[in-house]
């Protein structure tokens, strides 16, 4: 046994974006030792790359009047095509205004209302002189009001940054450059990691009262994503490996309407929340013609769908990247590109060689957000192993359901990290930490073995890189915004393929050190067994729901499929195992989205002329 480092504290928080920071502030808050795990320095956590806002019910635009929770609520099960547990959105819509406050408290700099008048999608706007100066919003799909607070375009940015003071102002210890490998549990309860260090390639072992996860989202799964490319799942599949947690709902694949062509960097919703409109290339603006009361901004799923059956119909603007669409924003002015869009104005110029202010944005949709994750009850407490909690992306509350809204990602980091945050405190003061030595010494060992086996197996006969291209070329192409059986059993089938072949990688290198082909190497079992629950929950999921679009079946059947799946992956299986559990209505039941989606006999038609 090789010598490794060992820490140990009360709460052990696995990510450092939004939510991990917001549930270890609460926690030290408490008197509670807290370490932070982190693959990047915090202030580079995904949470950064958020634009467009984080939804709250404040009602002070004029807008947003008469919003409230309940408005917010209704929204959000809507959204989530009736996907989510109702006791966690009706938690969430209370707690975000508390949330965007206290982050306006710490030193949020969020837009203010301006008493005047401005032109809206040709309709005139007059804010109320005595709200001026309270905290403004602006418009995003599935919304009955405007509720979505925002600072110009770089709202994570600011929210992550002011939280990232927080943290250092209460002395909470950071460990940046870390990647877990493993959790170490007994089959009943966890009690820590065994990680990696980035820099030098030892192991570290880290034990505590509590373990949270709070790693983001698995983008990476999919070659073209708007994820930064650290997103590649690793807190869900070091809890699945565990063969005791289940992961929620990975067939709940959001795309984003306008990633940009063909970097696929997101282009915000505030673009179409202030008023951009979507164009083919005979530049007409075509989602009225689907969407005649929420044009260009019905939910992200049902706008994603309508661009590409609207590119299915010929009209989409040829390109050697594909097919695409425009966003034109040209008509909102220099003035208010350069200030509430500055930050997709840079992208565009800098990533594109456009200018927004005068050009058009080509744009087609994209991998965007992962609606599955780890199941946790909305105590944050993850199914299966006592001591695990998981929050933010890398989570299924579930509050998003089949489909999130638009704002709702930065609010629930922030609110779950608040309201989680608090009972990981709670549940951390009664908990003690006894655990035998050979416990941790079987962890590490066996990570020890893994990493000299890679070692040993240089030049082995499989390349970690290939084999991350073809499954993201599998996802891509069979598991993407129109789904159906024959591609779905093709997924199923490559990834059982590709899961075999990944046993028997070897390195080109020597796998010493801060080595990036021995950390892919590491992840690629785990990041295929992410995409087969993926295609495995699609492919069982007879019904359309959300942002699930199944061509074959086109309707949403509440009477079978009103119901959550949970992805097991037991010891020594060589495909996931699929069960289910009610989604929990308990005030608004089942009925229509209102995005003109009882049109889904027509949209079927649509897609197939």
């Amino acid at each position: 046994m090789k010598h490794y480092d060992h820490f140990t504290t009360d709460v052990l928080v696995v990510g450092a974006g939004l939510a991990g920071e917001r549930a270890a502030i609460e926690a030290a808050s408490r008197g509670l030792n807290v370490i932070i795990l982190s693959l990047v320095p915090p202030r580079r956590s995904h949470s950064s790359a958020a634009q467009g806002g984080m939804q709250a019910a404040l009602g002070n635009s004029a807008m947003g009047k008469g919003d409230n929770p309940d408005v917010h609520f209704a929204d959000t099960v809507k959204g989530s095509d009736w996907g989510c547990d109702q006791d966690v959105a009706r938690l969430f819509a209370e707690n975000a205004p508390i949330a965007v406050r206290q982050m306006a408290y710490w030193g949020v700099p969020w837009n203010r209302v301006k008493a005047e008048k401005r032109i809206y999608d040709g309709k005139e706007i007059q804010e109320d002189p005595e709200k001026e100066g309270l905290i403004t919003a602006r418009n995003f799909g599935g919304t009955a009001k405007w509720r979505t607070c925002y600072t110009s375009d770089g709202t994570g940015h600011s929210l992550l940054y002011t939280m990232d003071s927080v943290v250092l102002k209460l002395g909470i210890t950071v460990h940046d450059r870390t990647e877990v490998l493993s959790l170490i549990h007994d089959d009943k309860r966890c009690f820590g990691v065994v990680s990696r260090c980035l820099r030098t390639g030892q192991l570290r072992v880290y034990t505590a009262r509590s373990t949270v996860i709070a790693t983001g989202g698995y983008g990476r799964l999919y070659g073209a994503s708007t994820n930064a490319v650290i997103n590649e799942g690793s807190g869900m599949f070091v809890a699945l490996e565990t063969g005791k947690v289940p992961l929620g709902n990975m067939e709940a694949v959001q795309f984003h309407p306008t990633g940009i062509v063909p970097t696929w960097i997101l282009i915000t919703e505030g673009a179409r929340g202030d008023g951009g409109y979507l164009l083919d290339k005979n530049h007409h603006r075509f989602m009225p013609d689907y969407e005649p009361k929420k044009k260009e901004l019905a939910s992200r799923d049902v706008v994603s769908r309508r661009i590409m059956q609207h590119i299915r119909k010929g009209y989409g603007v040829d390109s050697p990247h594909g097919p695409h669409v425009w966003l034109d924003i040209r008509h909102l002015g220099e003035k208010h590109i350069n200030t509430n869009l500055r930050e997709i104005a840079n992208i565009c110029r800098n990533f594109r060689g456009i200018d927004p202010v005068h050009d058009l944005i080509p744009v087609r949709p994209t991998q965007h957000y992962s609606m599955g994750g780890i199941r946790t009850d909305i105590n944050g407490i993850a199914y299966g192993l006592e001591g695990l909690f998981a929050l933010g992306e890398a989570a299924c509350w579930d509050l998003h359901g089949f489909n999130r809204l638009g704002g709702n990602s930065l609010a629930e980091t922030v609110v779950a990290g608040m309201v989680v945050g608090d009972k990981i405190a709670s549940y951390t003061r009664e908990a003690d930490l006894q655990y035998s030595s050979s416990l941790i010494d079987d962890h590490v060992g066996f990570q020890e073995d893994r990493i000299q086996a890679l070692i040993e197996a240089r030049n082995g006969d499989e390349n970690v890189y290939e084999l991350r291209r073809e499954m993201e070329e599998t996802l891509s192409e069979n598991v993407g915004i129109f789904r159906s059986e024959g591609p779905l059993k093709k997924a199923v089938s490559k990834l059982h393929e590709l899961l075999e072949r990944s046993y028997h990688v070897g390195l080109t290198s020597d796998g010493k050190g801060a080595n990036p082909e021995l950390a892919s190497a590491l992840r690629i079992t785990g990041m295929i067994k992410l995409a087969y629950c993926i295609a495995a929950g699609a492919l069982a999921r007879e019904e359309s729901r959300g942002s699930h679009y199944r061509e074959d079946f086109p309707a949403r059947d509440d009477d079978n499929w009103l119901k959550r799946t949970l992805a097991y992956w037991p010891e020594g299986a060589k495909e996931p195992v699929l069960e289910y559990e009610p989604v929990k209505i308990t005030e608004l039941p089942p009925g229509d989205r209102g995005y003109g989606e009882a049109t889904r006999e027509s949209a079927e038609s649509n897609s197939s002329s």
